[in-house]
This record gives C-alpha cells, sequence and structure tokens, in this order.
C-alpha cells in the first residue's frame, strides 16, 4: 500500500518533526477521500481541490488544510517521484487564507484581503523582481513594516551571498550554506540566525512556492545571560535627567512595563483614566493586555493627552490628521484615522509620507527619540552597567517582586505567555551567593 509506503518514507526524509508527525495522518485521510485504499493515489488539481473542499467543510482551518496540501506535495515527491501537476497555487492561496483566519482570531478586520492593490501600495519598480514579489506577499499577509524591511535586507544578503538574483536553482543546499556561515564566520547570534532563517523559508515557500525540507544546519549559541536591572536608586538618579515627553515615556516604561516599542505605539485611547489603566495593543505576539497606570504618570499623562488634541486640530485644519491604523480597520471604519480616539500618544514633530502607500500622515516618535536621550542619561547618571531602555521593563519586574508581587500577575502585566519567562526576574533578585560572608573579610590582619 502506498501510504504505508510513504510512512517508512516521510520518517527518513529530511522534513521538520512535526511534519513526520502530521503529513501520514493526512495521506491516510486524502485516501480514504479517494475512496483507494490500495495502490498509488491520484494526485491531480481535481482530487486535491475535493479532498481540501471536504475539509473546509468540516471546519478544518485554513492552516492545516495548508498543512495537508503540504503532505500531499511530500507524497508526490517521496512516493511517486513526481513533481507535476504543480500545486504551488493551491499551497500559496491557502497561506494567504491561513494568515487571512490568524489576522481575524486576532480581532482584525481582513476585508482587505479583496482589494490587493490597496494593500500592496506603492513598491519601487526599480527594485529587482524577486524583491518586488517579496514586498507584495509580506503586505498581503499584513506584516509589518518593520518585518519587510528586515526579510527584504536579509534576502538581498542571501543574492549577494549567491551572486545571482536568479533563484531558480537554489535550495536547501544554498539556504544552509549561508546559515552556517552566519553562524560560523559572522558569529551571530541564535536570534539574528533564526530572523535570517525565516526569511529565507517565507521567500522560498510563500515567494516562490517551493517546499524545503529540514534544515539542520549548525546554530548560533545562544548564551544564558540575566537581564539588566538597575535598582531603585539608579531608576531614581536616571529619572531625574529627563524632562516634557521623554520623562513620561521614561514613567509609562519603569512604571506599567512596556517595550519601549510598546510604549511609543500607545494612541489616544490607550489611557483609561478611570480605571487606571494602560491598554497594550497588539504587542509581541500581537496580543493585547491590560497592565497599570502609574499614579506619578497621571497628571503629566493629561498633559500630554491636550497637547496632542491641539496639534490634532492644527493638523485638521491643514488638511491632515489622519494616522495609520492596524490591517484593514481604515477600510472597515473609514472615518476612525482621523478621529482624536486614535491618534498617537506620543506623535511626531514633522508629518511624513507612508513609505507604503504615500500618504502624508503624522507618525509616532522614532526609537531614536527615547533612545538617544536614555543612552546620554545614563552617562550622565553614571550609571556604569550596560543599560538600554528595555532595562526599565526589567527593573519593573524585578522591583514588583521584590515588593512581593505574585509572579502571576507580574506575568500578566508584561504580557508573558510563559511563567517560565517571567521566573528569570526571579534569578535576578535571589543572586545566589551574594549573602554568605566571603573569607577575606575574616581575616583580622586586612583590617588592621
Amino acid at each position: 500500500m502506498s501510504v504505508t509506503s510513504f510512512r517508512h518514507q516521510v520518517a527518513s526524509a529530511p522534513l521538520a518533526k512535526v511534519d513526520k508527525e502530521w503529513f501520514p495522518g493526512w495521506i491516510q485521510r486524502f485516501a480514504e477521500s479517494l475512496q483507494r485504499p490500495q495502490g498509488n493515489l491520484i494526485v491531480s488539481e481535481i482530487t486535491v481541490i475535493s479532498f481540501l473542499r471536504a475539509l473546509r467543510d468540516n471546519g478544518t482551518p485554513a492552516w492545516q488544510r495548508l498543512q495537508a496540501v503540504r503532505a500531499v506535495e511530500a507524497y508526490q515527491r517521496l512516493t511517486l517521484g513526481a513533481t507535476e501537476p504543480s500545486l504551488r497555487p493551491i499551497r500559496l492561496t491557502l497561506g494567504r487564507l491561513a494568515d487571512q483566519e490568524t489576522a481575524a482570531s486576532r480581532g482584525h478586520d481582513h476585508s482587505g484581503f479583496r482589494d490587493e492593490r490597496h494593500l500592496v501600495g506603492r513598491i519601487d519598480p526599480r527594485e529587482p523582481p524577486i524583491l518586488q514579489q517579496t514586498r507584495r506577499e509580506l503586505r498581503l499577509r499584513h506584516k509589518a513594516l518593520r518585518t519587510e524591511r528586515t526579510y527584504v535586507a536579509w534576502i538581498k544578503r542571501f543574492i549577494r551571498h549567491c551572486g545571482t538574483s536568479d533563484l531558480a536553482d537554489t535550495g536547501e543546499t544554498e539556504i544552509k550554506a549561508f546559515l552556517t556561515h552566519l553562524a560560523v564566520d559572522g558569529e551571530v547570534t541564535a536570534g539574528t540566525q533564526n530572523q535570517a532563517k525565516s526569511a529565507l523559508l517565507f521567500l522560498f515557500r510563500m515567494v516562490l512556492g517551493r517546499e524545503l525540507g529540514f534544515l539542520d544546519v549548525p546554530r548560533a549559541t545562544k548564551p544564558e545571560r540575566l537581564p539588566v536591572v538597575l535598582s531603585r536608586p539608579e531608576i531614581e538618579r536616571l529619572y531625574r535627567h529627563f524632562i516634557g515627553t521623554p520623562r513620561l515615556m521614561f514613567a509609562i516604561m519603569y512604571g506599567a512595563g512596556l517595550r519601549h516599542q510598546e510604549c511609543r505605539r500607545l494612541r489616544v485611547k490607550d489611557i483609561c483614566f478611570d480605571d487606571g489603566q494602560i491598554v497594550v495593543r497588539s504587542g509581541k505576539g500581537d496580543k493585547d493586555r491590560v497592565t497599570v497606570l502609574p499614579k506619578l504618570a497621571r497628571e503629566m499623562l493629561k498633559t500630554q493627552v491636550e497637547a496632542v488634541r491641539h496639534q490634532h486640530a492644527i493638523d485638521v485644519e491643514d488638511g491632515l490628521g489622519a494616522v495609520f491604523l492596524p490591517h484593514a480597520l481604515e477600510r472597515k471604519y473609514p472615518a476612525a484615522c482621523r478621529e482624536f480616539a486614535w491618534q498617537w500618544l506620543f506623535p511626531s514633530r514633522q508629518p511624513a509620507r507612508d513609505p507604503r502607500t504615500g500618504e502624508r500622515r503624522r507618525h509616532h516618535v522614532s526609537d531614536e527619540f527615547f533612545g538617544s536621550r536614555f543612552h546620554r542619561a545614563v552617562r550622565r547618571a553614571g550609571i556604569t552597567k550596560h543599560a538600554v531602555p528595555h532595562s526599565l521593563r526589567h527593573s519593573f519586574a524585578t522591583h514588583l517582586l521584590e515588593g512581593g508581587a505574585d509572579i502571576r500577575t507580574v506575568q500578566a502585566l508584561l504580557g508573558h505567555k510563559d511563567v517560565g519567562t517571567t521566573m528569570i526576574y526571579l534569578h535576578v533578585m535571589n543572586k545566589p551567593g551574594l549573602a554568605v560572608r566571603s573569607p577575606i573579610d575574616a581575616l583580622a590582619s586586612v583590617h588592621d
């Protein structure tokens, strides 16, 4: 039976562990849909689409249907030794549908998928076609601008590594060589190597429509490091070196445990004065959460909100006043982008053109706005720790736990999916060994 043969072939094939686990089951279900328990399965557009429609009608989500198509492609390649008919168009369509369903499950409207031109926006025609197509696929999937820039940058490096932008003959071998080069010669971090791998997997799977096997490459080492935590006296000294808007951002990041990017992306509507809460939208992992509104920041926030209201009124008079809205909310709520509640809490000083749509808007402040001031304040405060803006979030968590806060509460405030991530701050607090007396302090002679 070819299904049985496929099970044995998958076990020894260069596939990811999850694929080896689930592919045989999908092929078994495909065989049942064909009512063909013996012999080779008939792989055609008609049989595959019929199978997928049956899965859809039974409520199978798009990401699982995508996995089923990938299983059929593996069967086609390993058992039948064929590459035709190509299932690439079906796989690409399901990939978009899977991203669409993911966006919907997170509360984002996805009606914009019907208008590709609006989503794709402006793309430089002078770029190589492979990069243009990459940008198009990323935008159709509502990927962030930062993700687009990062992926395109890695793809450019990969093209330079291969020596050509024609990637028709490239595959696992070239990708492995590139990632190995990053780990061994480039000495990049594990996170950087994973970022490059994600970019190349997106390129080959979603842009070129080519399925890749399991990439077994030397991994960059990921050293275990404790987070940099500022003491309470250091926080107080540092705070004195900030004034105006940067001081308010400092108070929010340390007082509410926000990441730097989360702070910059706050909107007026995210501040709940009556409830004493800050709502963090689309944080890391595209998750929302609620955290505490520091009392120290209340009056400064009210002043900031009124400043934003005044600037927004001026922008409206000048024919501006619109801000970027996530995904397709602007299409669902056409007037929302000009409403005061949706304005950035920390707007930039000057409007700028959106690099994707070309529309002139006022964006939020850049990371350099606070970052440069923070590093300057660290030097002036005489702090020698390698502190960065994210250290304020580390300090928030550590000081809460030191004050007796429940670790589950801290986990919720930080938005950690796994409490194990929050546990790292207990290691910082415990400081094993620091409570013992140093043996040199027991020597009477050194005190003479």
